[in-house]
């Protein structure tokens, strides 16, 4: 039976088109499909697992549930998890006009207009993936992430497509570490994603616990107090899933090639440089390190 198509007013300084470029970057995620103006993607809604498709149209857009039963209660929570995904509260006028004056930046108003920060809202998904990423390429990472998600997710089957949702922690806790060993996984980050999965599934992290503490370097500190969360992790997470606004991944590749691009820093030494750079984004941090990457293409 055909469900009800729910609908969201799109904000301004909203651009569609740029956020799937950005989910559409050439790399094999395996948690969403980018199609013909579309992405599809699965989640658990109201506990169970719900696949659902996001158009434009107008001045709206547009869910679609295409598999499972979502109840009036799951139709709030789907509206809330696209409204958090594509960061659709948030204005960026006050960040517009800090770029218009940076000279070195000014064209990024223009050119990546209506992008928004594209969230990673599950706290487990958000860590387990930047603990897989590290000190690796991307396009290995997401490797070990669909070898992941294959093994241990559930997956909704629909016209001969396999659409999957990321494991849950009480699913890895449970596992050996050399279990991850036989999909390529290193020692070390298969110890620290089943340690944080047993962290999650003791209810010694979660995201509610995180939102609860008052600063940022609160939160900071309870996430690196566990193995295999570092100053990096702790940031990009806090940035993609707690949006963090001050939150930057201090030592990223992509962050400290694009600094260089724009001649901002010569050196990628040069932390004092960067440092004073960011305070002129101060509240917006993490949306510069965002379209900075951005520019990357």
């Amino acid at each position: 039976m055909q469900q009800e198509i729910l609908r969201i007013e799109k904000p301004a300084l909203f651009s569609f088109r740029e956020c799937l470029w950005f989910l559409d970057r050439g790399y094999d995620d395996c948690l969403f499909r980018v199609g013909d103006q579309e992405v599809r993607k699965a989640i658990l809604v109201d506990g169970h697992p719900v696949l659902f498709s996001i158009r434009e149209e107008g001045r709206d857009l547009v869910i679609q549930p295409l598999s499972g039963r979502v109840t009036l209660r799951g139709q709030s929570e789907l509206k809330a998890y696209v409204m958090e995904w594509f960061d659709m509260h948030t204005d960026l006028s006050p960040f517009y006009t800090l770029l218009q004056k940076d000279k070195k930046l000014a064209y990024m108003r223009e050119a990546y207009t209506g992008l928004r920060l594209i969230s990673i809202a599950d706290l487990f998904e958000a860590l387990s993936w930047s603990i897989i990423g590290q000190q690796i390429n991307l396009n290995f990472a997401y490797r070990l992430k669909r070898r992941l998600v294959e093994a241990y997710g559930e997956a909704i089957n629909l016209n001969h497509e396999v659409h999957h949702l990321f494991p849950k922690p009480a699913v890895l806790a449970v596992i050996s570490p050399s279990d991850l060993r036989s999909l390529q996984f290193s020692e070390s980050k298969a110890r620290y994603l089943v340690g944080v999965a047993q962290a999650f599934a003791d209810n010694k992290l979660s995201k509610s616990q995180l939102q609860s503490l008052s600063t940022y370097d609160e939160r900071h500190q309870a996430l690196t107090a566990f193995k295999g969360i570092g100053t990096w992790t702790a940031n990009y997470v806090l940035m993609k899933t707690l949006r963090e606004p001050n939150a930057i991944p201090h030592g990223d590749v992509g962050l400290l090639k694009a600094l260089e691009a724009h001649h901002i820093i010569r050196e990628r030494s040069e932390a004092q440089k960067i440092q004073s750079y960011f305070r002129k984004y101060k509240g917006w941090e993490s949306y510069l390190v965002f379209y900075l990457w951005r520019s990357l293409s």
